[in-house]
């Protein structure tokens, strides 16, 4: 029998960074679980992240489904600096078997820098709306999509000396911003789902308290909790009460699950 699949990408790379996934992942068990969910958590590079880093090489997605005999529905791709809330509605009900993300919308001069950039860099100075584009942290898919995948794959692999030029040149993001013009020049049909599902740039929303410096009139509270069901844990700065990406993740599963 077909299932929907949540699939983690939580690769050690000795540096420490993904210490705290765990907490994601066994928020997404429990997720699984309840709604009757495969959770597959992927820990093997496929190659060396000199050559491609990790969030490249995620579109082999349906090569290792396929490898290792895995039958599926629909597919959730997400990060792994995520907490899931245990009331999350089952968003695979509200997909109508698109292509599907959410918004980013978290700093949009980050945003508008990076589409500029890579546009002038890949695409012929070509330029996206930030309306349109997607966090890919947060991505939902099924074999109708997999000829996206092999896309994403070979435009790297034609290039990937450029490529990595361009990203290590423009220093926003790696294939985000990639991902989201080629949705687009290939006319791929996305929905774009609520915010709720990938709440993004907790910080930058004033959702989060790093120290004293910023809590300005904040309680100390996780009030984001009351803001989404995904909690996305990216782009929070250093600080001096080291509230860092460990903490948030580590202190949000410990208040929803004990």
């Amino acid at each position: 029998m077909k299932k929907n699949i949540v699939f983690v990408p939580n690769i050690k790379l000795g540096d420490g960074r993904n210490d705290s996934y765990q907490y994601s992942v066994d928020s997404w068990r429990h997720f699984c679980e309840k709604n009757g969910h495969e959770l597959l958590v992927w820990e093997d590079l496929l190659m060396p992240v000199e050559y491609m880093k990790i969030t490249w090489q995620r579109y082999y997605l349906f090569d290792f489904l396929e490898e290792n005999n895995i039958q599926y529905n629909q597919i959730l791709m997400v990060d792994a600096d995520t907490i899931v809330h245990p009331d999350c509605p089952n968003f695979f009900d509200e997909t109508d078997g698109k292509y599907c993300g959410v918004m980013n919308d978290g700093c949009y001069e980050w945003v508008t820098r990076s589409i500029r950039d890579f546009g002038r860099e890949l695409f012929d100075g070509k330029k996206l709306r930030p309306h349109q584009y997607i966090n890919g942290g947060f991505q939902i898919v099924n074999e109708s999509h997999r000829w996206f995948f092999d896309e994403m794959k070979d435009y790297y692999n034609s290039d990937p000396t450029t490529i990595r030029r361009a990203i290590e040149k423009v220093q926003a993001g790696t294939d985000q911003t990639i991902l989201n013009y080629k949705l687009r020049m290939h006319g791929v049909d996305v929905k774009i789902l609520p915010p709720c599902y990938n709440l993004q740039d907790l910080w930058r929303k004033n959702l989060i308290v790093l120290d004293s410096e910023h809590q300005f009139w904040m309680e100390d509270t996780l009030h984001f909790l009351d803001a989404g069901w995904v909690y996305h844990y990216n782009a929070i700065p250093p600080n001096s009460g080291n509230r860092d990406q460990k903490y948030w993740i580590k202190r949000t599963y410990e208040e929803l699950y004990g």
